[in-house]
């Protein structure tokens, strides 16, 4: 037991391992979003994902909801914004901009939000920003670089933009401001407010499932349709959301922010693993050169100390 909790304690008291864990979800969560393609509606998989995620938190940590409902309930209009901006708003355009937009430029666009991170950060928060943390978001960025153009960064001329591109665009800079707001979290257990936002989300999508239904878009799930909005559930929404939280309570938004540079590598390498696409060494120097990125920023960590959340 006593090695258990110390194994424990080195994971969730030190942001690198929760945060990896965290943008490694993400990154498949890109690749269940292609697989879902003609197995689950994109509106289904924004809501129902919620449904199960709020299921699965009532029926294991009901007393302690109803212990902090008070709290929650003051801070309910926060709650839902966040929630419809964070989490629902961002998915939504996420996926409706996979219909006009290509996978290279969503890959590329959304590493604008380590930078809208960090730029929020230093503008609405007085957070400093270092010159190693200029530094290390350069080196993250030649990596997704890299990936975005297929190993060679003189392609990113080639690419064209259009709405989808603008729709990534936006929902970067909804997902950075969720990010900053967490800065200022009511003063609720991590779980209990994660709970309030994930029924907050609930909300906030049904009347993208509604309009999905009415419109004669909707069809019922397939097995694999299932299995993968269990996945997404689970993964990318319940444990990944709750991992970012603590990475946030840790080190701030700024740098916290800087990890989702290592989303679209993990991505791309989940693509190559499970639906079968193509490895090339850039993959690999993409990975070194973002998790090096990373720890040149964190190296000066000190002088840019950020106040945690509560």
């Amino acid at each position: 037991m006593r090695a258990y909790k110390s194994i424990w304690s080195a994971f969730y008291d030190n942001a690198w391992p929760p945060l990896i864990v965290t943008t490694a979800l993400w990154g498949g969560n890109g690749v269940a979003a292609r697989a879902a393609a003609g197995e689950v509606t994109p509106m289904t998989l924004v809501f129902v994902r919620w449904v199960i995620v709020c299921i699965v938190l009532v029926a294991l940590f009901r007393e302690r909801i109803l212990l902090e409902r008070e709290e929650l309930w003051r801070a309910r209009r926060k709650i839902l914004m966040m929630a419809g901006f964070g989490f629902t708003g961002f998915t939504v355009l996420f996926y409706i901009a996979g219909y006009y937009t290509t996978a290279v430029n969503m890959t590329l666009l959304q590493t604008a939000i380590p930078v809208l991170v960090l730029a929020g950060a230093a503008l609405f928060r007085g957070v400093p920003i270092t010159f190693m943390q200029v530094i290390g978001m350069l080196v993250a960025l030649s990596g997704i670089l890299l990936i975005a153009t297929h190993g060679e960064p003189l392609r990113i001329r080639e690419l064209e933009f259009n709405r989808g591109d603008l729709m990534i665009l936006v929902a970067a800079a909804l997902y950075a401001g969720y990010t900053l707001a967490l800065f200022d979290r009511p003063p609720i257990s991590a779980l209990v407010f994660f709970a309030g936002l994930a029924m907050g989300a609930l909300v906030s999508s049904l009347p993208f499932f509604l309009i999905e239904v009415v419109g004669g878009y909707f069809h019922a799930p397939t097995p694999k349709g299932w299995a993968i909005l269990a996945f997404v559930a689970a993964g990318p929404s319940l444990i990944a959301q709750l991992l970012y939280m603590r990475g946030v309570e840790l080190i701030g938004p700024g740098r916290a922010g800087l990890f989702n540079n290592l989303t679209p590598v993990f991505g791309a390498l989940f693509a190559v693993l499970i639906l079968g696409e193509d490895f090339h060494a850039y993959h690999a120097i993409a990975m070194v050169l973002a998790l090096s990125g990373i720890w040149v920023a964190e190296r000066r960590r000190a002088a840019a100390a950020e106040r945690p959340a509560r």
